[in-house]
């Protein structure tokens, strides 16, 4: 080499030197005739940048070991490759019955039903405020272990204020009390608390606009069970679209507290072959709660 280049390579020799790079370049002719092609790797698995550089003796000396042990080869488990079996998947662990994350941030720290009535007020949020006669809250023990939810209020609810007074409502009864239980120690609610015009099914943005205080409601009750009343309670209360039929009969789960759906009274005033239906739902109820059937 000629004069004027040699004192620029041999600074670059020395800088290389001082990195450990010298006896990778020097050994790695050997070092390849060594280690099976396939199983080469220029850093471990588990560090995407490689390996740190080590001190040129030790280098030579790894080097010189893998002449004569594959110990040196990367370990096996390493290499990819398509016999491989994937790593067995965490066990799915079942969720809590107690609240989410979300659900408890949604909850409002001492709650009560009259605070949330009080909230509610004089309501105009939707465009069923226009033709109600009273606002239907809710009626019935504030710390009750079974919660019926309807859809809404219809005429008789709208005029009394209260759910559940007219000829569906006295099913309802009947059906409390075939429990052996008295309306007087359930909580009984609706989806919206204005009547829909011509008990039409509440449409969604009035159901979006007054259900998170039917939230609030079970929340500051806290049931041990809820039972659905129809395809609308339940399709609000579970966030589904699916037909009541699907589930009916079936215990879900609503932020701690068992959840069931059966038919609406007022269906089985016009279908009355499906009451045998609903007393297998409210034994459901009655075996959670330690219920016995009332005595004729």
């Amino acid at each position: 080499m000629d004069s004027p280049k040699r004192p620029r390579a041999e600074a670059w020799l020395q800088y290389a030197d001082e990195l450990g790079l010298t006896p990778f370049f020097r050994d790695r002719a050997s070092e390849s005739a060594a280690i099976d092609p396939p199983l080469q790797s220029p850093a471990p698995a588990s560090s995407p940048l490689g390996a740190a550089p080590q001190p040129p003796a030790a280098y030579s000396a790894a080097a010189a070991a893998s002449t004569a042990s594959p110990r040196h080869a990367p370990a096996p488990a390493a290499v990819p490759s398509r016999a491989a079996k994937p790593a067995a998947a965490s066990p799915v662990v079942p969720a809590s019955p107690g609240l989410s994350l979300f659900e408890a941030a949604e909850r409002i720290e001492a709650d009560s039903l009259p605070r949330i009535r009080e909230d509610i007020g004089d309501c105009t949020r939707c465009k069923l405020h226009k033709s109600r006669t009273n606002i239907v809250f809710g009626v019935g023990n504030p710390k009750a272990s079974l919660v019926f939810v309807g859809e809404g209020p219809g005429h008789d609810e709208d005029v009394q204020g209260e759910p559940f007074v007219g000829r569906a409502g006295k099913l309802l009864t009947q059906m409390i009390e075939a429990m052996s239980l008295r309306r007087e120690d359930v909580y009984i609610c609706n989806v919206v608390k204005c009547r829909p015009p011509e008990n039409r099914l509440p449409e969604r943005d009035e159901i979006a606009t007054c259900s998170p205080f039917l939230f609030r409601q079970l929340d500051a009750i806290s049931p041990k069970v809820i039972c659905c009343l129809g395809a609308c309670a339940a399709q609000t209360l579970l966030q589904t679209t699916q037909g009541i039929s699907r589930f009916r009969g079936e215990w879900m789960d609503f932020r701690g507290s068992k959840l069931i759906a059966t038919y609406h009274p007022a269906y089985l005033l016009r279908n009355p072959a499906a009451k045998p239906e609903v007393w297998k739902d409210l034994q459901k109820v009655m075996a959670v709660l330690g219920l016995q059937p009332r005595r004729r």
